[in-house]
């Protein structure tokens, strides 16, 4: 298979970006927060990343279970910092792609694998389905890409 076959044409990579689109939109109202107290955002290999500011002292007045370092809703990865962004660029893009591939049927399959996990007593976040292929498919792409940063 050559490189080139590996990369999704236009017409496919517009299907892409619009069926994730309602889940970016969501993404977007969470972002426009996170802007307005402080954060700066970055277009990284096709997603928007929003980070720092005061955005980390808001995540920290959720509830212990709902906090998270960075979160992915469709192409828009919000995380407490710029830092955590690029730690954790691996597994948010890995749910860039499931976005992709699933759409808003993301958030019903994510949460029923989360509930699945809780109803059979292990850990709904880190023995959820969408989070173990994020982690393991992560773990393989991490060393060798290379990203493309745009700053704001």
């Amino acid at each position: 298979m050559s490189i080139i076959a590996s990369f999704p044409s236009r017409p496919v990579r517009f299907l892409q970006y619009a069926w994730a689109a309602p889940a970016t939109a969501i993404g977007c109202c969470i972002a426009v927060s996170a802007l307005c107290l402080g954060a700066t955002w970055r277009m990284v290999d096709g997603v928007i990343e929003v980070g720092g500011g005061r955005f980390a002292s808001l995540v920290g007045l959720l509830p212990h279970v709902m906090r998270f370092d960075a979160i992915t809703f469709g192409h828009m990865v919000l995380g407490l910092n710029h830092g955590m962004l690029e730690n954790h660029r691996s597994h948010e893009q890995e749910h860039v792609r499931q976005y992709e591939r699933w759409g808003l049927l993301f958030f019903p399959l994510y949460f029923g694998s989360s509930l699945a996990q809780l109803l059979r007593g292990r850990d709904p976040h880190h023995q959820n389905y969408f989070e173990r292929q994020a982690y393991l498919n992560a773990a393989a792409t991490a060393v060798t890409v290379t990203p493309k940063i745009r700053d704001s």
